[in-house]
Formats: C-alpha cells, structure tokens, sequence
C-alpha cells in the first residue's frame, strides 16, 4: 500500500480543503461526500475511508486544535501488535477506545512506530489533535486544572476499563480476569507545538532485543515472555564483529518484509551486543527508523552465525546483494522492545517533518 502525508495550512473552509487532499491522495470522492460537517475530521475519515487509506498518515490541522504527545510503554504479550485491526485487541485500538471515554468523540493518534504482535514497548510516543473546547473542558469546572495532567489522570482510569474490555474480547476466561491491567502505562501527557508529528519528526528510534542463551532445557519460565531463549551459548563480540559489518546507510531488503511504495534504504547507526549482569545478551539497534520485521530479521541472521549454522559469507551475501525471499529466522517477537524515540529541539519538529515526509514521498514515486 502507497502511504501519502498531506499538510494544509489553516482555511476558514476546513471541509473543502480535507475533502480536496484525499482526493488528491486517491481516495475516492464517495468515500467522504456524504459526511456530515463536523465530521471532516481527519481521525473519523482515515477510520472510514476504507481498508486501503487505514494506515494512511494524513495530517490535515484544522484551526483552533491543539497538538498533545502521549508517552507510554506497554507488554505486548497479548495485543496483537500496535495498528487498529477489526476483531482484534491491539494497543492502539484499546488506547483510542479510553480517549473516546474520556474525550466523546473518536480521536486517531499518530505512533512514533508501529510495533508488531508481542513486540513490546519501554518508550512510544503518539500526538493526536483536540478542539479548543474539548480542551477547556479538561480543566475542570472552576477552569484552574492543568488539562494535559487531567487527561494523564483520567486516561490512566479509562485504560483499566477498555483493558477490561479487551480481556473479555479475547475469550479469557474469568480466572485470568485482570491479567492485562497494567499492559499499558501512560508516563507522560503534554501539549505540543503544531508542527510535532510523532512519527515524522523523530530522528531516529532504539530498540533492545533480549537473548537468553544457552537454553538446552528450553526457555526459562520467568524470562520466556521478554526474551528468546537459544540453546546455543553464544560470544557477544562474535556477535558484534558481525554486526559492524550491517553499519551504515544500505539497502537492507534482505532483512525486511517491504510495503508497497516504501523503501527499504536505512541508516543503521548502531548495532551492539552485550552480556547483562543478569547473563541475558541484549542487542541495541539504532536508526533513522526501520522497515517491516528488519530488527528480528538482523537478530536472527547474526544468531544462525554466531550459533555455528550460517557462515560468514553467507551474512556478507545477504548483506552485499540486497535481495527478497533470502532464508532467514525470524527472532521471535517477545524479546524485542521498543526502547527510545530520538527527537530534535523543538525548533526543528517541523522541518525536521517535511524532511522525513519528502524521503518517504520520493521512495514512493519510485
């Protein structure tokens, strides 16, 4: 699927100008003629315009909305990744659900990057747009209460109740009933400048991949729902003797599962493993952002290496000739995290947004 990112600038005519960037980005005009007023709202239109323009980015800022960023972290054992998915319980579809509690309306939120299922998260960041009037309300009734630290506190109220309901969608039985509270955690809420997009203005994002290895008897029961247990004892600097060799700006298709009319071209600016003082081996990878299943697919190319069942020319071919259908191990998605959002100084959100905005256009017209 094509991505497409719009920007608009404030027009006392908000409907026409929405209704012309999605026709622009391809949707069919049926698909939101016959919307009501106030229902020109890029979150209920990117919700209704269809299975081909649900993950589309469409940033259209009406006047008079403010920006909020959103920190939180979650155990994606039992969501089936983060992206709203119909009959399925993700992160972003119980999140949406406790904002629409709190806030009466619908409200889709922008991901710094989208997380698979079981793929956890120590630090994500979305932002989402909300009415003046919505936000007034939020201080309450004698107008003197923060409303982003309202918001935290209710938001942290509303998510035990659609986890709740989250656990009831999945068929748990009612002896494991709770077993999800605490799944997501709220660590921050803030008003943000307009031009902060939580996806297009990060620099760059870290995760941690978690090995517990030499496993012969099998996973350890207490480690087994955040790390990869191999049977295999493995040498970290082997490892990274490897890993140095995938540093860089490249062309990693061979370790990606690509999107239509997305590239597959990062910048891989760190790839380091190291033994815990609890003996884990924790891989952290850094880069300007990732393509589909790139992190577990490098994770477990450089584990078929350093276990002894891959060769080194092996990795240097998959790494030399780019190239879709290479035999891989897919590292198993509980070890991976999500463990930081890199952002430049806020007078550099915006441009830093239409940068990103213009690469992932350019790559996409091929």
């Amino acid at each position: 699927m094509e991505e497409h990112w719009l920007t608009l600038t404030d027009s006392t005519n908000h409907k026409e100008n929405t209704m012309l960037a999605l026709w622009e980005a391809g949707v069919q005009e049926d698909s939101v003629q016959d919307f009501e007023m106030q229902e020109y709202d890029p979150a209920l239109i990117a919700m209704r315009c269809g299975d081909d323009f649900a993950d589309a980015a469409i940033s259209v800022r009406a006047p008079g909305l403010r920006r909020v960023r959103i920190d939180l972290a979650y155990d994606g054992s039992f969501f089936s990744g983060w992206a709203r998915q119909p009959s399925r319980v993700t992160v972003q579809g119980v999140l949406e659900s406790a904002l629409e509690l709190i806030l009466r309306s619908p409200h889709r939120v922008t991901v710094a990057g989208r997380t698979d299922a079981g793929v956890h998260a120590e630090a994500q960041t979305v932002h989402l747009d909300i009415t003046e009037e919505t936000w007034q309300k939020l201080t309450g009734r004698e107008g003197n209460q923060d409303p982003a630290c309202t918001l935290h506190r209710r938001l942290t109220g509303a998510l035990r109740r659609t986890l709740g309901e989250a656990e009831v969608k999945l068929g748990l039985p009612m002896s494991m009933h709770g077993v999800m509270q605490g799944a997501i955690r709220i660590h921050r809420v803030c008003e943000m400048p307009a031009n902060f997009d939580a996806r297009f203005s990060a620099t760059g994002r870290r995760y941690i991949y978690r090995i517990a290895d030499g496993q012969q008897t099998g996973p350890d029961p207490l480690r087994r729902t955040f790390t990869w247990g191999v049977p295999e004892r493995l040498t970290p600097s082997v490892l990274n003797e490897a890993a140095a060799d995938l540093l860089g700006l490249r062309d990693f298709l061979s370790f990606c599962k690509p999107r239509e009319g997305a590239t597959t071209i990062r910048e891989l600016r760190i790839l380091n493993f190291m033994r815990t003082e609890e003996g884990l081996i924790e891989a952290h990878i850094v880069a300007d952002a990732f393509c589909h299943h790139m992190v577990r697919s490098i994770i477990g190319a450089l584990v078929l290496y350093a276990s002894g069942k891959r060769t080194r020319e092996w990795l240097r071919g998959l790494i030399d000739s780019p190239a879709r259908g290479a035999s891989l191990t897919l590292a198993p998605s509980q070890g991976l995290s999500l463990a930081e959002i890199y952002y430049p100084a806020p007078e550099e959100y915006g441009a830093q947004a239409e940068r990103a905005r213009r690469m992932r256009t350019a790559a996409a017209a091929g």
